[in-house]
């Protein structure tokens, strides 16, 4: 992604047009923002932006509309559109990514967040675009060399089968397997190593296939070595009589050792600008030896796949930053378990279920008698080892499909799914017996005891119709539970 990007800002708000302004320009993006549709519409006419941050309400249309307009059309089928709106969450992620949208966005917004996000989609386009150039690139190779011998023609059914939604390990199994079934070859490798290294690593090789992360020294392979250092083929068409492997040889002869190599290949490749390794082939003393024209067919090969490695490597790693910003987004960075956000998500879709399948649902509102003592008298330190404990402690003795939250400070939520009022407040009392007898903090210095007190609400009920009264039903019965002397469960 370049600092330089471009965003459209689309939306009838001015205040929220200046935010995502400073914010997205304070991060280096050129930022250019309109207030509807028209607008809009008349800025795209003239300048193709990376990214389009979209309200769903606008004063001329209705943001769907306009999302719906842009993804029938070719030329902005693959332009990403981050949706902002104040909708609920399921409703605006059914309806927005399921008509095209990048991502959405709700308000009020974090941004920071905004920025994560932002980032990651532009990235994503980036990598969709470069992969798109490689990919045409490679199509054109396979067009110019399908006009040639039938060794061209394997090189386009090689070629084809690399460029799938396949992993760089795939892709690199699949070259030495086919290489050498073109080549008629004993023994294919892939050796990851950069010049000057003196171990390398196996990727993979087709004589067996199991034989993968295993290093070799590569004082023993000089091809290899030469290849690395100038960049070009090394073809050794006899071992037994090539100078690059006279010391080898009298080692050899020293040792007894029998070599049933006859002749080798080291073709070296890089990704990006960086030399990544070789692919190493070989012929046993059995075999007729490696040629030039041997060397330029694998070489073809290897260079028309070098780009669908180069993009397997890229998207691995957005999957890789994407997977991480998801945790960012939903996790509470001190306890690792989920934020009040994301507990507001998960709970309403549980609700949702519950509804549908006529099921109950049951929450607890943990929360730590006098928690403010502990900091006070042992410090922020402890105290954030506590809460981590208690996070800890929630978390092994729930179930896989019940839901622990931070839900602030020192106030925890746990979600019960298919649990009814009396195994809530069985399960609520271990809870809390647990918390009583558990010493906190105990590699910290003097062990910290507590108490918590916990209210419980469950839906369906009278007083229960939405997630928000789940979380005043709880928050009430966690309150008489305070006001009745703590270390209490309440309903």
């Amino acid at each position: 992604m370049t600092s330089d990007a471009g965003i459209l800002v689309v939306g009838d708000d001015e205040g929220l047009r200046l935010t995502l302004g400073t914010t997205l320009g304070d991060a280096g993006l050129e930022v250019r923002a309109v207030g509807d549709a028209a607008a809009m519409r008349q800025a795209l006419s003239g300048w193709c932006p990376d990214l389009m941050l979209l309200d769903m309400k606008l004063p001329d249309a209705d943001g769907v509309r306009v999302l719906q307009e842009l993804k029938a059309s070719a030329a902005w089928r693959d332009f990403p559109v981050v949706m902002i709106s104040a909708r609920t969450p399921d409703e605006m992620t059914e309806l927005a990514l399921g008509l095209g949208a990048a991502d959405v966005i709700r308000k009020p917004f974090r941004p920071r967040e905004l920025l994560a996000r932002v980032q990651a989609q532009l990235r994503a386009h980036a990598l969709l675009r470069t992969a798109q150039g490689a990919l045409q690139s490679l199509q054109d190779e396979m067009l110019h060399v399908r006009e040639d011998s039938e060794n061209r023609r394997k090189l386009v059914d090689i070629l084809h089968e690399v460029t799938g939604d396949l992993s760089s390990d795939e892709i690199y199994h699949i070259l030495s397997r086919r290489v050498a079934r073109a080549l008629s070859l004993s023994r294919c490798s892939v050796i990851l190593a950069s010049p000057g290294e003196r171990v390398g690593v196996v990727a993979t090789a087709f004589d067996n296939p199991a034989l993968r992360n295993y290093e070799i020294n590569l004082d023993a392979y000089p091809e290899i070595r030469a290849a690395l250092e100038h960049g070009h083929p090394v073809l050794v068409e006899d071992l037994h009589t090539s100078p690059l492997y006279e010391d080898l040889r009298k080692e050899w002869a020293v040792n007894g050792t029998q070599v049933p190599i006859r002749s080798v290949i080291a073709l070296p490749f890089t990704l990006g600008k960086v030399q990544a390794g070789v692919f190493f082939l070989r012929r046993m003393l059995d075999e007729p030896p490696l040629t030039n024209e041997d060397v330029e067919f694998a070489d073809s090969v290897i260079k028309g796949a070098v780009a669908a490695i180069h993009r397997a490597q890229l998207i691995e790693t957005t999957k890789a930053d994407n997977a991480r910003l998801e945790v960012l987004a939903h996790t509470d960075p001190l306890t690792q378990v989920l934020n009040r956000r994301a507990l507001t998500v998960r709970l309403a879709s549980e609700m949702e279920r519950a509804r549908r399948y006529d099921s109950v649902i049951t929450l607890l509102m943990v929360d730590l008698d006098h928690f403010k003592l502990v900091n006070d008298m042992h410090g922020h330190l402890v105290g954030d080892e506590v809460l981590r404990e208690m996070a800890a402690m929630l978390q092994d003795e729930v179930r896989s499909v019940d839901v622990v939250a931070r839900y602030g400070g020192e106030e925890f939520v746990v979600v019960l799914p298919e649990t009814s009022l009396l195994g809530a407040t069985t399960f609520a009392e271990r809870i809390r017996e647990y918390v009583e007898a558990k010493l906190f903090a105990a590699t910290q210095g003097e062990p910290v005891r507590l108490t918590a007190s916990i209210g419980v609400s469950s839906y369906p009920s009278t007083t229960v119709q939405s997630v928000d009264d789940l979380f005043a039903r709880a928050d009430e019965a966690l309150y008489r539970a305070k006001a009745d002397g703590r270390n209490k469960v309440c309903l």
